[in-house]
């Protein structure tokens, strides 16, 4: 179950592809392996230890995906920032996570004011911290830190409703397993690109990640949402399948003179993370081709607890079948099951369920375990 051994299992399984775009240029999953390997001794070098953390507060982009790789290799515990908060947020959660270590770019410093750990600068700067000239000379493998099942592996941070970043704690076999899960229910080519434009700081982000090394797929990666840059590329790669969230969908369905755009290749939408509206799916399905299929999930689930299947019926308004390996039940207050057609709690259970870190014991969703 440890995650840091999903790409090489990749390489095993596949054998060297090319599993990634990124501004004009391809990375083999080869090539990524020993940009994380590489990373994973630096990581040692500046002191990182098994269960230290290190955050990573950077837009997508391939460095994102060799640290991830890197610092699990290392042992470490991935903080998945999303870029856009602000300094006390950020302030926040490295003071709630203890982390080591910051892996940042120049124009988000200012946000670190403060805080006394070690930093690496991807995308400008200079000196032994930048990102090249830290992996620079560094080996090209590196022997896995063994981790258990119940080993934390990530903390992500999420508000919920009430606005203060709470951490989750998901462990190595609680996002393997949903990964494997999720994986499990492809029916693609692996063959054909993926869109991969859902921030890589966020759960469903990062599950469509290790569901892909899982699958052995390739995915062209965006910095960040942009309409005409999804269909771009879509047209440029002849792009089957994305995952987006609704405003998403709902960006695309009225940007202007989207029929520049050939998107005849795409077979599948994959929409989570807040409610679709039923009434833009044949609209957009008709526009833009292929299939939206609604899932549901929440972070403390690793995170995806239901989903269409591609082949199967679609029930617009619902959110499909539970994962494999997942339960969920709606439970009246006294934890009694309802019948179908009443209202009550979602409650979910399965291997896939994490928890709050030590520091915050608070949880930010109405779902529940059982």
């Amino acid at each position: 179950m440890n995650l840091a051994r999903l790409g090489d299992e990749s390489v095993q399984r596949w054998g060297e592809y090319v599993s990634l775009a990124f501004d004009g240029r391809e990375w083999t999953n080869v090539e990524q392996q020993r940009a994380a390997n590489r990373f994973a001794h630096a990581l040692r070098r500046l002191g990182l230890g098994a269960g230290d953390r290190v955050v990573v507060l950077l837009p997508n982009c391939p460095e994102v995906l060799h640290a991830y790789a890197g610092i699990l290799k290392a042992g470490g515990v991935i903080v998945p920032v999303v870029f856009l908060l602000g300094p006390s947020e950020v302030r926040h959660i490295l003071a709630d996570s203890e982390a080591r270590i910051v892996v940042t770019a120049p124009e988000f410093l200012d946000k670190l004011d403060g805080w006394t750990g070690s930093v690496v600068l991807v995308g400008g700067g200079a000196g032994e911290r930048a990102w090249p000239e830290l992996i620079a000379g560094e080996p090209d493998t590196f022997a896995t830190v063994e981790r258990a099942d119940d080993d934390l592996a990530v903390i992500l941070y999420t508000a919920g409703t009430t606005g203060r970043p709470k951490g989750v704690a998901l462990s190595h076999a609680n996002l393997a397993s949903n990964a494997r899960a999720a994986a499990s229910l492809y029916e693609l080519d692996r063959t054909a690109w993926a869109l991969m434009v859902l921030p890589l700081s966020h759960s469903y982000g990062l599950t469509v990640m290790n569901a892909g090394s899982i699958l052995g797929t390739k995915g062209v990666l965006l910095r960040w949402f942009n309409p005409e840059g999804v269909l771009e590329t879509i047209q440029r790669y002849r792009v089957e399948s994305m995952s987006g969230v609704p405003t998403m969908f709902v960006y695309l369905l009225h940007y202007p003179d989207t029929g520049r755009f050939d998107t005849s290749s795409m077979r599948l939408w994959g929409s989570g993370a807040a409610p679709l509206p039923a009434e833009i799916v044949e609209p957009f399905e008709r526009k833009f081709g292929g299939r939206i299929l609604e899932g549901y999930g929440l972070t403390e689930a690793s995170p995806v607890v239901s989903a269409h299947r591609f082949s199967g019926v679609r029930k617009l308004g619902s959110v499909g079948q539970a994962l494999p390996g997942v339960e969920v039940a709606i439970l009246d207050d006294a934890d009694g099951a309802l019948p179908a057609g009443e209202i009550g709690e979602v409650c979910v259970r399965g291997p896939t369920w994490g928890g709050s870190t030590p520091t915050d014991t608070s949880t930010s969703s109405s779902a529940r375990r059982t």
